[in-house]
């Protein structure tokens, strides 16, 4: 999946494309299992790996502190448009690469959708790689009986059906707004401040951000409802989002480069969205209070 030699081919397939990639140990280890919340399943989408713009620490911290039965990645997780103009992987790449390989080896089922900005994979769609299954898209039973289609939502877009030079002029763009992005939270996080995302601000205050978003999720919503199922959950758009169309769910899982979400099913079938700083900044404040309460027993015994 994520450019090993052997699983590939000698100098073939995806390898070839980044010929400066190695898969190795993490440097930041693994924390045990122990302790971490569990769900049925999870969703995560537009991680874009190779970019400046990933949030790999969130992600990291999301992965060391929840565990499911199943896994889909929902495309853009590895960004080979910007890959292929400048080779960037830092280690906190590479230990997202080798979590995700190690839960499929520890038996979670893996299921990875690329997207328009990994396409180079969907040429292996129908195969299995180190337990990560390659599908073009997926249809998902919930543990309460409903079905879901599961695809990344490139198809939908206008944009990048008709006018393919467009989106790429977008997407040089959008890494310059990413870059304020970087330099903003820098600041806060020196000043203890939480994260905050510029980008996902702009698209809420531009009308006609706010206009194709509304578009695009309906589309994808109806031609759900057009292939008999009952919901469907896509990414794509950095967006997420729960709405109903016509009885007919829709979900986006978000991103992990503005947002910083996750979709997730509980055990019953209930679905969630994650936004993870809200819950590191949760659980941070209920380990500030149990450290207190440690400190009131101390004085009083």
């Amino acid at each position: 999946m994520f450019g090993e030699r052997d699983n590939y081919g000698e100098g073939g397939g995806a390898v070839s494309a980044f010929p400066h990639f190695t898969l190795s140990e993490p440097s930041v280890p693994e924390p045990s299992e122990e302790g971490r919340q569990h769900y049925r399943t999870i969703w995560i989408s537009d991680v874009h790996l190779g970019t400046k713009g990933c949030n790999a620490e969130l992600l990291i911290d999301f992965l060391d502190n929840v565990d499911s039965e199943t896994m889909y990645l929902v495309g853009d997780i590895i960004d080979g448009w910007r890959l292929k103009k400048k080779f960037y992987w830092p280690a906190t790449h590479n230990d997202i690469v080798w979590r995700i390989l190690k839960r499929a080896k520890r038996g979670t089922r893996i299921v990875y959708i690329p997207g328009n900005h990994d396409e180079m994979f969907r040429q292996f769609t129908g195969l299995n790689f180190g337990g990560v299954e390659i599908r073009r898209a997926a249809f998902h039973d919930t543990a309460d009986g409903r079905r879901l289609m599961v695809l990344h939502g490139d198809e939908f877009d206008a944009v990048m059906l008709a006018h393919r030079w467009l989106a790429f002029v977008g997407d040089a763009a959008y890494t310059l707004l990413m870059g304020l992005n970087r330099r903003i939270n820098a600041v806060r996080a020196r000043l203890g401040l939480p994260y905050w995302s510029l980008s996902k601000m702009a698209k809420h205050k531009v009308k006609n951000a706010v206009e194709f978003i509304s578009r695009y999720e309906e589309i994808v919503a109806r031609a759900a409802g057009q292939r008999g199922v009952d919901g469907v959950v896509c990414g794509h758009i950095h967006t997420a989002e729960f709405r109903m169309f016509d009885g007919i769910e829709y979900w986006n899982d978000g991103d992990w480069v503005e947002g910083c979400n996750a979709l997730v099913e509980h055990f019953d079938g209930r679905m969630e969205i994650l936004h993870w700083p809200d819950e590191i900044a949760r659980r941070n404040a209920a380990q500030a209070e149990r450290e207190t309460v440690a400190i009131r027993l101390v004085q009083a015994a």
